[in-house]
């Protein structure tokens, strides 16, 4: 503009000047089609979460066996990072920092137990509390129309069933649509079981053992050799008959308590019709966008995709070269590809900022039948759980905004989930929280290219409310070394993946370190060569420094409620959501096809 303004001749008025500028604006607004765009716009915002997809699954980021052309177009377009990391390896704290900027231990959204890692019931009075600050309450504030649609899965109620104190509309969202949990294997009428699931044979071996008890009682009076007090027998049925129900009532029917559709605070389908739950929230996903077209807005799409029991339509079926999984991947990328179309046809593209990420790693252990149904992590170690190990943290993070950030470009640096909250305050004009640690760094200046260097130094890696690693990228080189304090134990021996348990521990079953594993991942990014003082002259000077900023980082965090403790985790009846006839007899689908 000031190269255009030194062009008008002198002769011209200042006045006339300033009309002729805001005429050749005008001209130039009106041949990009609409499309005119200043790096100090606020851009429509497109946040696309996939669900447990490894770092692997995509074309992009090496994958050869599944076909992924929209979000390898998103790449292509954009800016890819290859060290982006989830805050934790599980869902519910992963996301809460996603959503905060924040370690989960700041919002108590971690875990003092292996049971309860996430959020387990929509009936547990556990959730992201309200005094938490998310983008989307920044944003709201800022004139954004906001909406989530698909997961959530970061709480529901805390004191009585409608309270919703961490409903997504509490926590800055104007709209919400989808699974107030998200699609578990127990949501697929005849799938396998996946909450809590060895507990689950083990209640069902004691309730047959305290079935059979009042029985064993009748032998002696029935062979007359002594006589059993009637109470006795009928106590001991009446004590199994309470314990039976007082676990099945609510393992017993996971799929109409978990499972469920809502749109804002309604119920409008339970149980979730498990294969048209994607369709309806990918139909949900394009009418925001009609809608709030002329925007600013944000929509955050948390995709239920690709999780078991990977309900996956039409076409797509058998489709792919890595079975039922690779299906649902293909079919998560169509859905991106309808999105990114949308953008296309309203002639947003120029003016969205479009991310695409995953909640943590690919599920190792995740199975749909015989057949393995998780995702691949490279060459990373572990998956989905696996505390603070590579496959566990490391997800695909892909942004795109064109004319403002350069096309095809590739950044190695570490990044963080966490940095989303800074990077939306800074292109959306909102102001970040004074009151309280911010953990995220805004990334605009390294996607830009204006500077090379993440501003992460050291990274901290949590397994629910233990610290199992630290990295640290050296400010004066490129090293990024990696030290593991705790590691969980695989089973079977000698695997990074718990397929006995079903999820590996992050307490108990566990190793610690003395001194602790150290990895030079930036030239071992498989952590396959552990590093010790007889190979690395640097060994004792990089633990003691991380040492130090592990201290420091630990002074920092004060203590919170625990939104995950085993109160808050275990089912209420009283904060079940419930549609249909009065409770227990909930359930309705009101949810046109």
């Amino acid at each position: 503009l000031r190269s255009f303004s030194r062009r008008i001749p002198a002769w011209i008025p200042p006045r006339q000047g300033c009309r002729t500028l805001r005429l050749w604006l005008s001209v130039c607004f009106t041949f990009t089609g609409g499309e005119f765009v200043t790096r100090n716009s606020r851009p429509n915002i497109v946040l696309l979460m996939a669900d447990d997809l490894g770092v692997g699954d995509l074309g992009c980021y090496g994958n050869t066996s599944v076909s992924t052309p929209n979000i390898d177009r998103l790449a292509s377009e954009g800016v890819m990072l290859t060290q982006h990391l989830a805050a934790a390896s599980v869902c519910t704290p992963s996301r809460a920092a996603f959503l905060t900027g924040r370690y989960p231990v700041r919002s108590g959204m971690a875990s003092p137990n292996n049971m309860y890692r996430d959020v387990t019931w929509l009936g547990g009075s556990g959730g992201l509390p309200s005094n938490e600050t998310t983008f989307a309450k920044m944003l709201q504030h800022r004139g954004y129309r906001t909406g989530i649609i698909g997961k959530w899965h970061l709480g529901m109620s805390c004191a009585s069933r409608g309270d919703h104190c961490a409903h997504p509309l509490n926590h800055g969202f104007n709209f919400f649509y989808g699974m107030p949990l998200g699609l578990l294997g127990d949501c697929g009428a005849s799938s396998w079981p996946e909450v809590h699931r060895r507990l689950r044979i083990q209640l069902w071996v004691t309730s047959a053992v305290l079935a059979t008890l009042p029985f064993l009682l009748l032998v002696p009076r029935l062979a007359r050799w002594f006589s059993v007090p009637w109470t006795l027998v009928a106590a001991s049925g009446f004590l199994a008959a309470l314990f039976f129900l007082s676990w099945f009532s609510s393992y017993g029917f996971v799929r109409r308590w978990n499972c469920i559709i809502m749109r804002d605070h309604d119920i409008v389908q339970q149980p979730a019709e498990e294969a048209r739950a994607s369709g309806l929230m990918l139909r949900e996903a394009l009418a925001f966008i009609d809608r709030h077209k002329r925007g600013p807005f944000l929509l955050f799409l948390s995709f239920l995709h690709v999780h078991t029991p990977l309900p996956t339509r039409g076409n797509f079926v058998g489709r792919s070269k890595f079975g039922a999984y690779g299906d649902n991947v293909e079919e998560l990328d169509w859905m991106v590809g309808k999105v990114l179309a949308a953008l296309d046809r309203e002639r947003l593209t120029n003016q969205t900022l479009v991310y695409f990420t995953s909640d943590n790693g690919g599920r190792l252990e995740a199975r749909e039948g015989s057949a393995h149904a998780g995702g691949w992590n490279g060459v990373y170690r572990g998956g989905s759980g696996t505390g603070g190990l590579e496959g566990g943290v490391r997800v695909p993070g892909i942004f795109r905004w064109p004319t403002v950030l350069e096309a095809g470009r590739v950044i190695e640096e570490p990044t963080s989930l966490m940095d989303l909250l800074p990077t939306l305050s800074h292109v959306g004009g909102g102001i970040l929280p004074q009151d309280r640690v911010i953990d995220g760094r805004n990334l605009m200046p390294l996607l830009e290219g204006r500077v090379q260097r993440s501003d992460h130094e050291f990274l901290f890696h949590y397994c629910g409310i233990f610290l199992h690693s630290v990295r640290w990228h050296q400010r004066d080189c490129n090293t990024v070394w990696k030290a593991h304090y705790i590691t969980p134990h695989g089973s079977p021996e000698g695997v990074d993946a718990c397929h006995g348990s079903g999820v590996c521990a992050c307490s108990g079953d566990v190793t610690h370190h003395d001194p602790p594993l150290l990895f030079d991942i930036s030239r071992d990014p498989a952590e396959s060569r552990p590093l010790s003082s007889e190979n690395e002259a640097l060994f004792e000077a990089v633990l003691s420094k991380m040492a130090a900023a592990v201290r420091e980082h630990r002074a920092s965090i004060t203590p919170v409620p625990l939104q995950l403790s085993a109160f808050n985790a275990l089912w209420k009846p009283w904060l079940q959501p419930c549609c249909g006839a009065a409770f227990p007899f909930c359930g309705c689908s009101r949810e046109d096809a």
